[in-house]
């Protein structure tokens, strides 16, 4: 590459400093709901209503918004041998509700298979197997690349409660400028996990 009279140099890439805020944490007890657990005071809950026209179907389901990140923990939760409305797909490209038993193998399956999706834009993703002080188990995946979602889990008892979680941003993923705020929001989701109890 030429240049007039001075060698060039290239520019490396810049990325906006984040200030995190200090760890501090709050609880989530509603009544009527299956579960509680803890969060960070610098984000907020709302009912999760994104996939539904009339009212939601499954009402234990909520965000946990971090405006600040523009990041959201999206939780749903279903009953093991509970029933579930889910969509399937007509040969037309339409839509139609089903209605599903929640078997734990399914649940199970379909949570893989959730995470796995990230596989064309993903170069690894990594499951752990987690048993949290509250007797609860479950799984941690952690997608590497530039994904939707690079940090999901699954928690359940196996015999009744099933709760999963996924963390999205509102931006075009990028992997290097999202690392900070997803090891930032990984330690909120690990506080989450390791606090939740069933009712």
């Amino acid at each position: 590459m030429l240049s007039c009279n001075s060698n060039y140099t290239s520019k490396k890439t810049g990325y906006f400093k984040i200030d995190f805020p200090e760890k501090k944490y709050t609880s989530f007890n509603q009544p009527g709901y299956p579960y509680t657990f803890e969060y960070p005071v610098y984000a907020k809950i709302a009912k999760d209503s994104s996939y539904f026209e009339e009212g939601s179907k499954n009402p234990y389901w909520i965000n946990i918004e971090f405006p600040t990140f523009n990041g959201t923990i999206f939780i749903s939760y279903k009953q093991i041998g509970g029933t579930s409305v889910y969509k399937i797909k007509n040969r037309d490209g339409t839509y139609r509700d089903s209605v599903g038993i929640n078997s734990f193998d399914k649940m199970v399956n379909d949570a893989f298979n959730l995470t796995y999706k990230n596989d064309v834009k993903a170069y690894s993703i990594e499951d752990s197997l987690m048993h949290t002080p509250n007797n609860i188990s479950g799984v941690f995946f952690k997608v590497s690349g530039n994904v939707a979602t690079a940090k999901q889990f699954f928690l359940t008892d196996s015999v009744k409660h099933f709760l999963r979680g996924a963390l999205y941003f509102d931006a075009t993923p990028n992997e290097d400028s999202l690392r900070p705020v997803n090891a930032f929001l990984q330690q909120d989701m690990k506080h989450l996990i390791n606090t939740l109890q069933w009712k």
